[in-house]
């Protein structure tokens, strides 16, 4: 048999299509998703209805804050009461249940649970602290920044995104009522979609079909063409999104009686504006100064589209995401470029990155007197512990890491935006000028990559300080460690790891890759790609790092040719062995091998596939694949979870991912398609 062949493993080029069309089944779901609630465990948690305890007043009731135990666990929530004079009933309540009960994703709000006895109708979701964008856009004395915004509508548009294309089920899902008081922010000023009531289902990837329903939904963000009809599709979400972004733009409300009697409507102001060239006249006066002209010019014409009176005129939310994404990019480079000094380190106030070809000089030893004025605190050892001296005192180091270039020192920076770091410190090799332009390469490797980019993806690189005879790279800290450390401790039974956190890992690993190869330009090519390279931050998401060996592509180039092979082995495609050549397909490969030892719970560098000298991971992949009995490809810790369809889905994934041949793989957005279409 040809293991390495697409046709012993049943995929086709167009593999997602397979993948979606096995997404038709019910999937099982979690034990510990939203349950039905007691009236006593409702008593309890808001104090018999405490008038002190409300948070907010809405159409459908009176919303309190409370504490309801799941398990061992005491979770805030947010409790909604029906009114019994409100316009929403029995209807809306029983359809918000059943879409927050099936629909999980980080950027929608989670329904804990329920209770309904014919006369009380309840609702508790998870508490979300910082309100709503509402709140923040007209409410609220403190302005939200730029940035912030920007973020916010991303995390909005993916969960909308979510809704539309990737809830694994036949019928995507049609919000029918976007707005910004509907967009709520967790205690990380994530965005979070809510309020499900008038939600419908709707056909999946036939964006012409219509669903024929009353028409509902907030005056202001009411798609004309859906008012007029009665014709409801996802644009009908996307046109109302076009409004929340005119919203963040200008400070000013959907229907805003400030404006002109004949421009009450938000959209018609805003579009006439963007018509004649007046954008700076409308932003938000907050804002304005932090604003970059091309990033104005941009987010404007993309709310402009959503807005369109033509439904098939305006984008998908995925198109939206990634504009979004795009824009975000572009401001943050600038703010990087134009406020060099902004970051403050070790209680210095210095640059995010000195100029390269002062820092290159380090090579042979010269000292440079620039640095001087910076004054890197130094790395004093004593014993067994190593300190950090700042102008504010002593701070203790611990070693949390050692790699080819060096150790890899963590410090917690109390009262500091960023609260801990981690310190990769490279001591340039004394005698041997080969090394030292080797280590080299890779430092200026991580600057000129991620150093000149920003991606809540990949992990960001604070600032780079150089010595006479050593670097520093400067990172946030991520306490979670490396996915290779949590898969190596679950093999060992010291730590458990579930499917979800693990498909959440494999998601956020194919979106920061996507980020790479297709939004950033110009291309980066990882040429690492392997667990020891992902980190995960507080809340499990992934992020990736190691980029020494990155290197940038020409947009009109589709590879290049190196000198030697880099990379680890067991993760390198095979081509790049074979040619010198590399691509953002040989990434591709290595995000498969990745994705099999998350599923596997097995790694390339095991004894088994070491001693077996005929066949690696992705030949015993492929064959057990092939077999009759897939599923002894899981790792056993994961079996009999309900999620068996989901992982071997990932498995064929994978398996497309590491095809012999190149050209047939998929790139990096069509696994982020694939892999958001395996949802939970």
């Amino acid at each position: 048999m040809d293991t390495g062949s697409s046709s012993s493993l049943e995929l086709p080029q167009q593999v997602w299509i397979k993948v979606d069309s096995l997404q038709t089944r019910p999937i099982a779901r979690s034990t510990q998703q939203c349950r039905q609630l007691t009236i006593s465990e409702i008593h309890l948690a808001t104090r018999n209805f405490d008038e002190s305890l409300v948070i907010g007043r809405g159409g459908f009731g009176i919303v309190y804050k409370g504490t309801i135990t799941v398990g061992d666990t005491n979770l805030v929530a947010a409790i909604k009461r029906l009114d019994s004079t409100s316009n929403q009933g029995a209807a809306e309540f029983w359809n918000e249940v059943q879409m927050l009960s099936r629909l999980r994703h980080c950027h929608l709000v989670s329904l804990i649970g329920y209770y309904n006895d014919g006369q009380e109708m309840i609702l508790a979701y998870e508490y979300m602290p910082h309100g709503t964008l509402e709140d923040h856009l007209h409410k609220f004395q403190s302005p939200l920044p730029w940035v912030r915004r920007l973020k916010i509508c991303i995390g909005a548009a993916r969960g909308l995104d979510y809704l539309h294309t990737g809830t694994g089920i036949k019928a995507g899902v049609i919000h029918r009522d976007v707005k910004s008081s509907n967009i709520l922010l967790d205690e990380n000023w994530a965005a979070k979609i809510s309020d499900f009531g008038l939600s419908k289902n709707g056909p999946i990837n036939q964006p012409a079909t219509y669903v024929n329903t009353f028409v509902k939904g907030t005056f202001g963000y009411l798609d004309p063409d859906y008012y007029a009809t009665g014709r409801l599709t996802r644009k009908s979400d996307v046109y109302a999104f076009g409004v929340v972004l005119f919203e963040v733009l200008t400070g000013k409300r959907a229907v805003d009686r400030s404006l002109d009697e004949e421009h009450w409507g938000l959209v018609n102001w805003a579009q006439e504006s963007v018509k004649e060239g007046r954008l700076k006249q409308i932003v938000d006066s907050t804002i304005t100064e932090k604003i970059l002209p091309k990033c104005l010019k941009e987010f404007a014409r993309l709310a402009d589209r959503c807005v369109h009176s033509n439904p098939k005129q305006r984008p998908t939310m995925a198109e939206v995401v990634f504009s979004l994404e795009s824009v975000l990019a572009l401001q943050e480079k600038a703010n990087n470029t134009l406020h060099p000094a902004g970051m403050r380190v070790f209680g210095n106030m210095m640059p995010m990155f000195l100029p390269w070809s002062n820092a290159e000089k380090y090579g042979d030893g010269t000292r440079n007197a620039r640095n001087t004025i910076y004054r890197f605190s130094q790395l004093v050892t004593a014993k067994e512990l190593t300190f950090l001296e700042t102008d504010e005192g002593v701070a203790l180091l611990q070693i949390i890491g050692r790699g080819t270039c060096g150790d890899v020192y963590m410090c917690e920076l109390p009262k500091r935006e960023v609260n801990a770091i981690a310190i990769k410190k490279t001591e340039l090799s004394k005698d041997n000028t080969e090394r030292i332009n080797w280590q080299m390469r890779r430092i200026k490797a991580e600057i000129q990559t991620i150093g000149q980019t920003r991606h809540r993806n990949l992990l960001p690189l604070l600032a780079h300080v150089s010595g006479p005879e050593c670097h520093y790279l400067v990172y946030k800290y991520m306490k979670n460690g490396t996915l290779q450390d949590i898969l190596t401790q679950v093999k060992e039974g010291s730590r458990e790891f579930d499917w979800l956190a693990r498909h959440r890992v494999a998601l956020g690993v194919a979106v920061g890759l996507e980020y790479l190869h297709i939004s950033h330009s110009p291309r980066i090519i990882h040429r690492d790609i392997k667990p020891r390279h992902v980190l995960l931050d507080d809340d499990m998401e992934a992020r990736i790092t190691g980029f020494g060996l990155a290197r940038a592509i020409p947009d009109a180039n589709t590879h290049m040719t190196s000198s030697s092979v880099a990379g680890t082995l067991g993760y390198i495609a095979p081509e790049y062995h074979q040619t010198m050549e590399f691509s953002d397909k040989c990434d591709i490969y290595s995000f498969g091998v990745l994705l099999a030892a998350l599923v596997m719970g097995k790694f390339p560098s095991d004894e088994f596939f070491q001693q077996t000298y005929d066949i690696s991971l992705v030949k015993w992949m492929r064959n057990v694949m092939s077999s009759e009995n897939p599923k002894q490809a899981v790792d056993p810790k994961l079996l009999g979870n309900g999620y068996e369809e989901q992982m071997l889905l990932v498995l064929k994934i994978a398996c497309f991912c590491t095809l012999d041949n190149a050209k047939e793989r998929p790139n990096s957005k069509d696994v982020r398609v694939m892999l958001s279409q395996i949802t939970h």
